[in-house]
């Protein structure tokens, strides 16, 4: 017998009484958690739980796949926790000290209009989140050295960090996917492009590399509105904060001393001003040398120990301090790992890719589905780099099924795998900011990071991505 179409109102009937996808369960619950102040680490191990058991994995099944995932993110983890104690031993020079009472100066002698430092800082902290991705890639290593020590300098400001997370966040973020070069070639050419190849060379799908950045402009445009929406009307307003002690504030001063921390920074001698220079160049070289941010960040630290930054037997203590710093990162990315194998083992990532055709053959809908599934898969695994893989091979078919244009294709799977990633609990595009600007403990993760960032670049990357798949 010809099977027959369901009446429009009938087929939405039978699409709101499907059981929902284990998915979208683990992020509901895991968004939930993270919105009622539990951590973010429970609240993942909770989602991962949940939606597995929901899936119809045993307990048993869900720890097994929790418990190999967790293993791809210990590396990453010991990346962050060994540049963390690079960033401490850095900062025992004094050289963000300075910077910061340069500021505080200029303040108390009424010299510069505080509009202008602000808006100095601000273009300041987004020009080195740029270079962090593109010119110099050390990722988030910059954050707790530059913005720690500026925290007294934001609180005379009255600068809400919130806008302060938004412009690191898109610093971070929106260059490695428009700008071919550092992260970014990694991400355009090396995985979106190879992916989307691959999984098209049957349909004869062909990307060329300068393609890429084209058809993501339009869905890159649409965060830097959100920026500027940041900066100009959500978080223009003056907020107060306390002055607050740091602990890597007073680890600065050495404990045999009175000295503050202007004496200690005039006590380092010429040499040793270029030991600091050696020791970032060495960073650098090595982490780009040898792909390895441990041992870059071991190198630096070895630099800065040798050139007597900070006495020898004090060097235990400054990389415990700088290993704490980066910990809760490490804990959350480490947990994000098997989280996402647990997503993976469900099965049902491709069930929830393929509901895009519930709506028929409108290009409009499939389009609006297909970014909503990427949000969802990328805001649990919270890195777009991870995502990309996991859904390409699914979005490719379904997108030129559908007859989408192999633009409009690279357009669709870059920004469903970008979303997510500046707005979730468990992505260094949040953590990174928060682990600076939280130093002094009056800035929250979820509702001063995650929640601006998911408003103010999230929604605006769906929009305009959405368009970018209608016209191109």
């Amino acid at each position: 017998m010809p099977s027959r179409s369901l009446p429009i109102g009938l087929h939405s009937l039978s699409v709101v009484a499907a059981p929902m996808n284990a998915i979208v369960i683990s992020i509901l619950v895991m968004v939930g958690l993270s919105l009622s102040r539990v951590p973010v680490v429970a609240a993942l191990i909770v989602a991962a739980v949940s939606g597995g058991l929901y899936s119809g994995l045993s307990i048993h099944e869900v720890l097994d796949a929790f418990n190999d995932g967790i293993g791809d993110g210990a590396g990453i983890a010991l990346s962050y926790a060994s540049l963390g104690a690079f960033a401490v031993a850095l900062a025992r020079s004094g050289i963000t000290e300075g910077v910061a009472q340069r500021f505080i100066r200029a303040l108390d002698g009424e010299r510069t209009h505080p509009r202008t430092l602000k808006t100095i800082l601000i273009v300041s902290l987004l020009g080195a989140a740029i270079c962090s991705q593109n010119l110099v890639p050390v990722h988030i290593a910059f954050i707790p050295i530059v913005v720690i020590p500026l925290l007294p300098v934001f609180n005379r400001l009255k600068l809400d960090r919130r806008l302060v997370a938004c412009v690191i966040t898109f610093g971070i973020t929106a260059p490695y996917m428009l700008l071919p070069v550092g992260f970014g070639a990694i991400f355009l050419n090396d995985i979106l492009l190879a992916n989307i190849n691959s999984a098209g060379e049957a349909a004869g799908l062909e990307i060329t590399a300068a393609q890429v950045p084209m058809a993501m402009a339009l869905p890159i445009s649409g965060m830097l509105v959100g920026l500027l929406v940041a900066v100009f009307i959500s978080y223009r307003r003056p907020r107060l904060y306390e002055d607050r002690a740091v602990a890597q504030q007073a680890d600065a001063v050495a404990p045999e001393s009175g000295t503050d921390k202007q004496e200690t920074r005039a006590r380092l001698r010429p040499w040793q001003w270029g030991a600091l220079v050696v020791s970032i160049a060495a960073t650098l070289t090595v982490q780009l040398w040898l792909d390895s941010m441990v041992l870059g960040a071991l190198a630096g630290f070895v630099v800065l120990s040798v050139s007597g930054v900070f006495r020898w037997r004090e060097q235990d203590g400054v990389f415990t301090e700088g290993m704490r710093l980066m910990a809760t990162i490490g804990f959350i990315m480490i947990t994000a790992a098997g989280f996402a194998s647990v997503m993976q083992a469900t099965g049902e990532i491709e069930a929830l890719v393929q509901s895009a055709h519930t709506f028929g053959s409108s290009q409009a809908l499939a389009a609006l589905i297909m970014l909503l599934v990427g949000l969802f898969i990328t805001m649990g695994i919270g890195s777009s780099f991870s995502t990309i893989p996991i859904i390409a091979s699914l979005y490719v078919p379904l997108a030129l099924s559908f007859g989408f244009s192999p633009m409009a294709t690279v357009a669709l799977v870059g920004t469903a795998a970008a979303l997510g990633d500046a707005g979730s609990p468990a992505s260094d595009s949040t953590l990174g900011p928060t682990s600076g600007l939280a130093a002094d403990g009056q800035h929250d993760h979820i509702r001063d990071s995650v929640v601006p960032t998911f408003i103010h670049y999230n929604l605006p990357l769906m929009a305009f991505g959405w368009i970018a798949a209608m016209i191109l």
